[in-house]
């Protein structure tokens, strides 16, 4: 009879380790795993630095196609052509002393 009693103590011990051991893979998997919470922090910080980006290319390309407007056949901005002649090309007017 003391024999049976050990048994299902140690039925029940069995259980219980099983049973933490699960709870702690769970809890492991939930904070450190492929979708747990660190995996979700490192993501929106991901995001958050790829919409930075982004925003910092949408406004590079706005500028772009302002300046290509600004060059383009239908409307001519003088002070840009000048300021392009004078970076690509080199020139400067008679009136002007160029420094050094």
């Amino acid at each position: 009879m003391a024999v049976a009693q050990y048994n299902r103590g140690l039925g029940g011990a069995i259980y219980l380790v099983l049973a933490f051991a699960l709870g702690i893979y769970f809890t492991f998997a939930a904070v450190q795993g492929d979708y747990g919470m660190f995996a979700r922090v490192a993501i929106k910080a991901e995001a958050a630095a790829l919409s930075e980006e982004r925003d910092r290319l949408a406004a590079e390309l706005a500028e772009m196609q302002n300046l290509t407007h600004r060059l383009s056949d239908d409307y001519l901005d003088l002070d840009l052509l000048d300021q392009q002649t004078r970076d690509v090309l080199g020139y400067m007017r008679a009136d002007e002393i160029a420094i050094r």
